[in-house]
């Protein structure tokens, strides 16, 4: 049975467009291979994935049945949520306002255990020969190449007329 665990870190002060892309960079990667990615990611977004993402992973540890081999972990679903957006006012010019609205986001990462690789000893298929009449090999021969096929049916290099 492999082992699945979740983190969720909730109101976090981003757009859920923008945490998307991030977490499309780490989907399907080994836990290992995905914190490095992250580290050298140039988004203020990375952060906050890297850290749901050990909390995933200490959760993932903390299961009952885990074998013990983080390396066999990866991250089998990651996706951003959109949390309340807080709206804020600016004032602009003529005593009128605007809205800024200032968005926050619900980052979830699932980490799964990969299943133990157990290679399947197949035995070949048996080889099944097609009969044939006798004298139905010199039917099947195939013509010799003729000039005129390697040059293709009816293609002849065409004369430049003079002036």
């Amino acid at each position: 049975m492999a082992i699945e665990a979740h983190a969720t870190a909730r109101y976090v002060r981003t757009s859920a467009q923008k945490a998307g892309l991030v977490l499309d960079t780490i989907r399907g990667r080994d836990v290992n291979q995905a914190l490095a990615t992250l580290q050298y990611l140039r988004k203020a977004i990375s952060h906050d994935i890297a850290k749901v993402l050990r909390s995933a992973i200490a959760n993932a540890q903390q299961k009952e049945g885990f074998g013990g081999d983080v390396d066999r972990l990866f991250v089998s679903a990651c996706y951003a949520d959109q949390g309340p957006s807080m709206k804020r006012i600016r004032p602009a010019p003529m005593g009128r306002a605007f809205r800024v609205v200032k968005r926050t986001a619900h980052l979830t990462v699932r980490v799964s255990e990969r299943p133990l690789a157990i290679a399947a000893v197949a035995t070949p298929a048996p080889k099944v020969r097609a009969k044939t009449k006798p004298g139905a090999e010199a039917a099947a021969e195939v013509p010799p190449k003729t000039a005129a096929r390697k040059r293709g049916a009816g293609s002849k290099p065409a004369a430049k007329a003079k002036t």
